[in-house]
């Protein structure tokens, strides 16, 4: 016991999950009296009140969802989810359903999808619950299951900005951007003053090379009137730089790095042009800041070794594709430049 309560809370919780299982198997402990391996931590403040209140009152579906709330917040999934299941048990509340599936829905998503399903019988209209559903499908990969809970409640609610926007990321998945951009118009439809909305469909007009992100933005920018966003001026510079017209494009970045010294992208967008016309000198000095405001940004490294490998710096190119795919092992591209180099 000593060495139990020398680790954390949910090292705890998984030793004493195993030293149950292991007392049953072996026969020393009575099934009558078998704990649940939650009982230490529950036996805890700030749990303890509440524990004592379920001793007291052990059909009260409030006092489980109470504690598991407060499990929940203090990172303890696994007893937050035994909690979460016995209010659901006691009492069919949305509530209760809800926090058993946000319990699944990170690690366990083909489990919330089960017990959604299982669940909106019980509840057939909860919107909360659908929506759960929709996203529980995607992420396990059944992005047409998922689009279709969507439609189910689009024909009902109309009016919800949230389901629009998961169904335009969910036609992107399946590279129909055409609709996508409509599903997200409709979304900025409902909710015109939400500005990360508006600058992500601005952002997909610009990558469809829509002269519509142009309108869009200057309607934000014009909105503006703190000038807190620098996002506007950047999206507009893809644009520009995705018609070719990169002279334009890069005053926007610059316009962009004015506003807002720390947005990497706009740095890496301006050197990229600037690559693109070989000018690797003045690239790499963007680059190079880039990389000053942030060591740890894998794509400043990546693009100072592009500069030095095309100024014939092999060995210094070399280093720093290594160093981008040592701080992002999907950044693929960096570690077959640093093997290309190495031959």
């Amino acid at each position: 016991m000593i060495i139990i309560n020398s680790l954390s809370d949910r090292s705890r919780i998984r030793c004493l999950t195993a030293l149950t299982i292991i007392a049953c198997l072996s026969g020393t402990c009575n099934n009558d009296k078998i704990h649940s391996p939650f009982d230490e931590i529950l036996s805890q403040p700030p749990y303890a009140s509440l524990t004592d209140s379920i001793r007291q009152q052990p059909k009260n579906d409030e006092l489980y969802f109470r504690r598991a709330v407060l499990l929940n917040k203090n990172n303890l999934p696994e007893p937050a989810l035994a909690d979460f299941q016995k209010a659901w048990s006691l009492s069919k509340q949305e509530k209760y359903a809800f926090g058993v599936t946000n319990a699944w829905m990170e690690k366990r998503p083909d489990s919330a999808v089960i017990f959604l399903n299982e669940t909106l019988k019980e509840l057939p209209e909860s919107y909360l619950l659908r929506l759960s559903l929709a996203r529980a499908y995607n992420g396990i990969g059944k992005t047409e299951d998922a689009l279709k809970t969507c439609d189910d409640i689009l024909q009902k609610m109309p009016d919800q900005p949230e389901v629009w926007i998961l169904q335009s990321e969910l036609l992107q998945k399946k590279g129909d951007t055409k609709s996508s951009i409509v599903s997200l118009e409709k979304a900025y439809g409902l909710a015109p003053f939400n500005p990360q909305l508006a600058f992500d469909l601005a952002y997909k007009y610009a990558e469809d090379k829509n002269a519509k992100a142009l309108s869009l933005c200057d309607a934000i920018i014009q909105r503006d009137s703190l000038k807190l966003f620098a996002e506007p001026y950047y999206i507009k510079g893809i644009y520009y730089s995705n018609i070719n017209d990169k002279e334009k494009a890069i005053r926007l970045f610059d316009e962009t790095i004015k506003r807002d010294y720390n947005n990497l992208n706009a740095y890496i967008e301006k050197g990229k042009i600037l690559v693109a016309q070989k000018k690797y000198t003045e690239a790499f000095k963007v680059f190079r800041l880039a990389n000053t405001i942030k060591p740890a940004f894998p794509d400043a490294w990546y693009w100072m070794g592009v500069c030095q490998e095309a100024s014939g710096q092999k060995e210094e190119a070399k280093l720093n594709y290594e160093k981008a795919y040592a701080l992002d092992k999907t950044f693929t591209e960096a570690k077959e430049a640093a093997e290309r180099l190495a031959k």
